[in-house]
Formats: structure tokens, C-alpha cells, sequence
């Protein structure tokens, strides 16, 4: 197991829906676990009245642990179920992938909280690129004939990635389309920077495609599996600034 990290995301149910990175969770090569608040956590907190986690009761406390927290490890289905394996097709996955691997393309959904988990994104040096795989968002929020686009494609087909500017919701927004322009869905937010910055850097040369397809009973919010790639803006991380800064 090498470094590495993820972000946990908190929404705001009560009022407007918005969504704020919380906390991060980092693992090291010895399986050990460190979890700590970062400044979104502050803001949310002055915003919106976040409180701290039962699990994790103060702010500016770093949290570690020999196993994963539970808060994590509750959002990952177990290798016992008997779905295990259906499971991990769905998130195109082979060979038993450790927790972080999972959450890191699943997102931890879960439908009886407010939560979700995405990684930190990295530059390859080996290309200059950044890779990420998401399931595609909002698939409640778009019409029926976007829909049936969707079923229409193939594995690896080829998409469009755009800027959306009036999103009602978050404002700006990354828009993922069809070659011919059928708008299917939208990337997760906590992509939105990195894509604006990747994309005035090197128009057109922001890529992705569809990975797989998972028809029902898979739940809408991992129906399309979308593997992105985009030339990484600056010799920064974008997630060491602002909201991503730790407290701790």
C-alpha cells in the first residue's frame, strides 16, 4: 500500500445543498491512518453551522489509527457479501482492491447520510497529466433523451468535456457530452477547478471517455464509469490550497 489520500465531502441538506470538503484522510506503506480537518471544514462550520463528527470531535486534532476509520471502511461493501464480485465489476475492478482503491472510484456513497469521499488529485510526471475515473453525476437531472444517449454507447467511446457557466446549482460546472453535443451528465465538483485551470491551459486537449456501462438494477449514481485525463495546469497540487488546507 503506498501514500495515499482522500477527501471527505459534506452537503449541506438543510439549506442551499451546497457541498464542502471537510476532512482528509491519508494512508502510508504501512497500512496506518491519519485523518485530520481541513480549512473547508471551518468555512462550512461559519457558513452553514457544520459540526465536528462523532468520531472525530475536535477541529484541530489529528485523528490516527492501525485499521481504517470506521466512518470509511461502513462505506465499502465487505469480500464476505455474496455481491462482492458484482460489486467490483461495477466500479471495473479485478483482483480484491484494498478500501482506498475502492472509495477512491466509488465515492462512498450512502443513501442515509450526507457524505462522500473522492482522491486527491496528482500529477504524472511521467506525462504531465492528471488521470481520474468518476461515476457521472446528475443523471436524475437531465432529460430522457440524454438518457437514451447514453445507452447507446459502447465501452471506450469517446466524449467532450465542457464548461458550463450558469449552472443553477454550483455556478460553473464541467459538463461531459457526446461527440455530436448530447450533454449526459457532469463531473463531480471537486473536479471543477482543476478542469477550468487544465482546459485555459491547453484547450482541447482535456480527454475522456466511457469506461463502462452499468444497466440497471445498478443504481443511477454508478451507471456511467468515466475515466478522464487532462495536462495538469501548474507544478502545484491545487489540493494543498485554500478549502484543502489542513487545520491540523
Amino acid at each position: 500500500m503506498s501514500d495515499r489520500t482522500l477527501y471527505l465531502a459534506w452537503q449541506d441538506k438543510k439549506n442551499a445543498r451546497g457541498w464542502y470538503p471537510v476532512g482528509r484522510l491519508d494512508t502510508d506503506s504501512k497500512a496506518r491512518y491519519q485523518f485530520c480537518y481541513i480549512h473547508g471544514a471551518e468555512v462550512a462550520q461559519k457558513e452553514t453551522g457544520f459540526e465536528p463528527l462523532l468520531d472525530f470531535p475536535k477541529l484541530n486534532q489529528r485523528y490516527t489509527s492501525s485499521t481504517l476509520f470506521p466512518l470509511f471502511q461502513n462505506r465499502v461493501l465487505t469480500s464476505d457479501r455474496k455481491d462482492f464480485a458484482d460489486y467490483l465489476r461495477l466500479l471495473d475492478m479485478e483482483d480484491n482492491p484494498d478500501p482506498i482503491e475502492i472509495l477512491s472510484v466509488d465515492g462512498g456513497y450512502r443513501a442515509t447520510d450526507n457524505f462522500e469521499v473522492f482522491p486527491k488529485i496528482k500529477k504524472n510526471h511521467k506525462d504531465g497529466l492528471f488521470h481520474c475515473r468518476f461515476f457521472l453525476h446528475g443523471l436524475s437531472h437531465v432529460n430522457t433523451d440524454a438518457e437514451k444517449k447514453l445507452l447507446q454507447l459502447r465501452n471506450n467511446d469517446k466524449l467532450i468535456v465542457t464548461v458550463e457557466l450558469t449552472n443553477p446549482a454550483t455556478g460553473l460546472a464541467i459538463q461531459i457530452q457526446t461527440l455530436d453535443y448530447h450533454m449526459l451528465g457532469w463531473a463531480p465538483r471537486y473536479l471543477v477547478e482543476p478542469l477550468i485551470s487544465a482546459i485555459n491551459t491547453a484547450p482541447g486537449r482535456c480527454e475522456a471517455k466511457l469506461v463502462q456501462l452499468n444497466l440497471m438494477p445498478a443504481p443511477s449514481k454508478q451507471r456511467a464509469l468515466i475515466e478522464l485525463k487532462a495536462i495538469w495546469p501548474d507544478s502545484d497540487c491545487f489540493m494543498n490550497k485554500g478549502l484543502f488546507r489542513p487545520l491540523c
